[in-house]
């Protein structure tokens, strides 16, 4: 861990942004104050608050049976489920740290976070699509001691798993008594949560999120989001993310005594009834389920007037899509966010100016977010102008976990980190991305290292050369082509290379869904792969699938 440097901690305290409190207790706050209330809703059930704090606390009595103490680092793959909350909740019981994994992410990607963190446990669902959850455990405990502990979510009755629901069940041995001495050891500096950052190497960094910087992180979003007392939160983006977590997602809402409806589908009909059920008032988008949910013609099928807030982020939105997402949803104002795992989160207010709204992605949500716009040499460029997004306060890292190395090129020497995002300040005082400095694609608002594909592809025996660019989509933003030079003699196809990446076992999302063949690469003039004229390239020449 890289500690907040001790002037910059006192500050934070003596202005109230840090409580020095284990995270689980502003759950406990609001279990107490709102017990009848409906706490989360998902496909099957709905639940109080009172039965939500009854759940964690149980799951966490039996999570101290199995073992699990605090800092021990877990593995947390779990679909939208009322399920994740009281496995949330009852983590953060004992001080244990969940590593916020992806529903895509498989053998290639876990097997990096057990090894970068030492994990002990890895809670995921049973099978998801084509993956076997219980064999990618078994093959990455063999590898790795520390991993020992496998809870599975809907596995079959019979199983030698030890299952999710039966955690919610029967009479712990630990007492409540021997739970609560364990909180109380908590120290609100630790992390609280891992979150994963989109590095441009492919080796997923950790993001430490320490109780005091992430219970702020979701009061602090709260007050910008327009969060009244019986809203609902629609969250249907995989909930590990950090934005449908924590900004103010799930954490910020029942914080504020809310209820969060739980989707694990992103089908469009299920979205449309859900919020026609729930009377959902608020929901995080990214552009890509945004454009499919507006041009899904069962909209008009449904009642969607609940809707109040549509909250979007990960990629800019198109001023048409806004536009249209605002007729569809009648009473809904669309606000654009712009925000990092890492910490700065920024949000257009609801009373901006509509060109404002329409032309940025917002300010940050603390006075004491130190923002600059820096040039290649870090010097701060005059507002207007186009530089790259530094940034330090009370809840961004000072460093990611056990990665001195990587830090010293990711942080300044006083602290900013250094985010690789381009932006420029708007006249309001707002802020508009420009593009980023990072060799990174925008896939929907997943981040996909460059570097680990092109080095998986160079393994391919026809491939002398490998560079992936970023391909401009209407609805995704953006969708990888896999550029390459072959050797003599060679062929291949886009089915080829996408069999061979597979082999990897990694996540989905990575897989090219283009490929141009090059004899070969354009240079820049300092002799390196001149990555901005093939995607010139491609823009003259869109490839086809």
């Amino acid at each position: 861990m890289t500690p907040f440097p001790p002037e910059y901690a006192r500050r934070y305290r003596r202005k109230g942004y840090w409580e020095d409190r284990p995270l689980v207790e502003h759950y406990l706050d609001a279990f107490e104050r709102y017990g009848e209330r409906v706490a989360i809703i998902d496909d099957t059930e709905s639940i109080t608050y009172a039965e939500l704090a009854a759940r964690a606390a149980t799951v966490a009595r039996a999570l101290v049976d199995m073992g699990l103490r605090p800092l021990d680092r877990v593995v947390v793959q779990l679909p939208n489920t009322a399920q994740f909350a009281s496995f949330y909740i009852a983590l953060q019981h004992i001080g244990a740290i969940p590593i916020m994994a992806l529903p895509s992410h498989r053998y290639r990607e876990i097997e990096q976070f057990v090894r970068l963190s030492g994990a002990v446990a890895l809670a995921s669902p049973a099978t998801s699509k084509d993956t076997d959850f219980v064999s990618i455990f078994d093959r990455i405990a063999s590898a790795q001691p520390s991993l020992t502990l496998h809870i599975v979510q809907d596995a079959a009755p019979e199983s030698n798993a030890v299952r999710l629901e039966a955690l919610h069940e029967g009479n712990p041995r630990t007492s409540a008594d021997q739970v609560k001495e364990l909180r109380s050891a908590i120290d609100p500096e630790d992390p609280a949560v891992f979150q994963l950052s989109g590095g441009t190497t492919g080796i997923p960094k950790l993001i430490p999120r320490s109780h005091n910087d992430y219970a702020y992180n979701s009061k602090l979003a709260v007050t910008v989001c327009d969060v009244r007392a019986g809203d609902v939160l629609l969250d249907v983006l995989p909930i590990s993310h950090n934005l449908p977590l924590a900004c103010p997602g799930m954490q910020g809402f029942l914080f504020a005594g809310a209820t969060v409806a739980m989707s694990a589908t992103t089908n469009a009909a299920n979205l449309f009834r859900r919020i026609e059920r729930d009377r959902a008032t608020h929901v995080h988008v990214v552009p890509a389920l945004l454009i499919k949910l507006i041009n899904d013609g069962s909209a008009a099928d449904f009642d969607l007037s609940s809707m109040r807030v549509i909250q979007s982020g990960g990629q800019r939105l198109q001023p048409e899509t806004r536009a249209r997402a605002q007729r569809i949803f009648a009473n809904a104002t669309v606000q654009e966010n712009f925000g990092m795992a890492e910490g700065l989160i920024m949000f257009v207010r609801l009373d901006d100016p509509l060109e404002v709204r329409l032309e940025t992605v917002g300010r940050p949500i603390c006075p004491d977010d130190e923002v600059r716009l820096v040039d290649e040499v870090g010097a701060d460029v005059p507002v207007g102008e186009t530089g790259e997004l530094w940034t330090r306060g009370p809840y961004t890292l000072r460093g990611y976990f056990d990665a001195a190395e990587h830090n010293a090129h990711a942080f300044s020497p006083d602290g900013f980190y250094m985010s690789g995002d381009l932006m420029w300040q708007h006249p309001s005082g707002n802020y508009v991305v420009a593009g980023r400095r990072k060799d990174l694609i925008n896939r929907g608002g997943e981040k996909i290292s460059a570097e680990e594909i092109e080095n998986l592809l160079l393994s391919h025996p026809a491939v002398l050369n490998a560079a992936c660019v970023p391909v401009d989509d209407d609805v995704l933003g953006e969708r990888m082509c896999a550029c390459l030079v072959l050797r003599q003699g060679s062929s291949v196809t886009l089915e080829d290379v996408i069999v061979h990446l597979q082999a990897f076992e990694l996540a989905r999302h990575k897989l090219p869904e283009y490929l141009r063949i090059y004899p070969e690469f354009p240079l820049s003039p300092v002799g390196k792969v001149s990555k901005k004229q093939l995607v010139a390239d491609l823009r003259e020449q869109p490839p086809r699938r």
